[in-house]
């Protein structure tokens, strides 16, 4: 069975470095074939189907990608600079999201 975008969502939770997001309360919205956010707070981090009344973050990207970016396969910037990743909202903690999720449990 091929894992899905959705699956590695589902995974983020998993792979969260409660560390690394020290400090951190932020929602997380993932535009693909079926919308799905993430919530952080608290040092925790839980996943959820559907979107988010208001993400701090919204990535939009074809399920595709998003396996490869998630899987360290595709880089993000070279995402957003060729069209492969549109965001929208907190640029900045958008930037910093590759550090609070440990790809190898992805």
């Amino acid at each position: 069975m091929t894992e899905t975008a959705q699956d590695l969502v589902r995974k983020m939770p998993d792979a969260f470095d409660s560390e690394a997001a020290a400090g951190v309360n932020a929602v997380l919205s993932f535009e693909l074939s079926q919308p799905m956010h993430i919530v952080i707070n608290g040092g925790a981090c839980t996943a959820f189907d559907g979107r988010a009344d208001s993400p701090d973050v919204t990535l939009t990207m074809d399920d595709e990608d998003f396996i490869a970016l998630m899987r360290g396969e595709l880089n993000g910037m070279a995402a957003f600079m060729t069209g492969k990743l549109q965001l929208d909202g907190d640029l900045a903690l958008a930037n910093r999201l590759v550090k609070f999720f440990d790809g190898t449990k992805l």
